[in-house]
């Protein structure tokens, strides 16, 4: 492989892995600390997109539309987890299953009400629109690494939010011990609501960041779902360090697995089963995970 087209591939392999860590990074959250399966987090996805979409010829800022879609989502976050989810914290996790799968199809029918079944297509910001070169010979473009940044950058805030903070204290203490922490008198039900909006939130972010890189569509966040997932399971649930790593580990080899078979012949389908494998080798390594969460 010619090194320029290496350099580029992992470039990719990194902006997308941020983006499955966006992703996974409030759906671990809501897993470890509320024990609650939600099927329906890629629909956050797609709600961020679509409102970014929607705000941006309005607003006529990026910016602006970004912190208006991540509002938006984390409201109806808040919504419905007072109102559909709420009462499923105690029911196992078939019964949270078919329930957040039923959110699935509400909210498809919902934005296909909203916005119509067409997909719709997003500009890339005219300010991050340009290609710099990364080196001699290599130009890449502008808003991937804006999109890498901001991915690198909420690791960051996540990483002072859970361990420099009262709330981060809460929440890895809700994760080790929910009855411990509601008999200190902590309100459980808030943090739990807290903790869900904040992950719709990131949902949405990584909808929003990823709208003009791909088409905005009903069933975009189907699958980035699975391989947040698969990062989940690789990473630890509950970890949002295990997220992180694995999130970029999941972006890299599936970027590669891509691009590799091409370059020897072989099938194009590697590039489907290649995270599978991985994440069957880790389990069978560290069944809990790279970095399961304590408790």
């Amino acid at each position: 492989m010619p090194l320029l087209l290496f350099l580029e591939q992992t470039l990719n392999g990194l902006q997308f892995g941020v983006t499955l860590f966006l992703m996974a990074a409030g759906l671990t959250l809501v897993l470890g600390i509320m024990n609650m399966v939600n099927l329906a987090h890629g629909a956050f996805y797609m709600l961020g997109a679509y409102f970014a979409a929607t705000l941006v010829p309005i607003t006529g800022s990026f910016f602006m539309s970004v912190v208006l879609a991540l509002a938006g989502a984390a409201a109806v976050g808040l919504l419905t987890e007072m109102v559909a989810l709420r009462t499923l914290y105690s029911r196992d996790h078939l019964d949270q299953v078919l329930a957040t799968f039923g959110l699935i199809l509400f909210f498809r029918e919902l934005v296909k009400i909203v916005w119509g079944p067409i997909a719709i297509f997003m500009d890339v910001p005219d300010l991050f629109s340009g290609r710099v070169e990364i080196v001699p010979g290599a130009p890449y473009p502008v808003y991937r690494l804006l999109v890498l940044a901001v991915g690198v950058t909420v690791g960051g805030f996540l990483w002072w939010l859970i361990t420099r903070t009262r709330l981060g204290m809460l929440i890895r203490a809700g994760a080790s011990n929910r009855e411990m922490v509601g008999a200190l008198g902590v309100d459980i039900k808030r943090l739990y609501t807290l903790v869900f909006a904040l992950g719709c939130a990131l949902a949405a972010l990584a909808g929003v960041m990823a709208g003009p890189l791909y088409v905005v569509d009903i069933g975009m966040g189907d699958d980035i779902l699975i391989k947040t997932f698969v990062v989940i399971v690789i990473g630890g649930i509950g970890s949002v360090r295990g997220a992180f790593v694995a999130a970029i580990i999941v972006g890299m080899v599936d970027t590669f697995g891509r691009i590799l078979p091409s370059q020897f012949g072989l099938s194009a389908t590697i590039a489907e089963l290649a995270i599978y494998i991985l994440m069957a080798a880790v389990l069978f390594w560290k069944p809990r995970g790279l970095f399961p969460a304590a408790g």
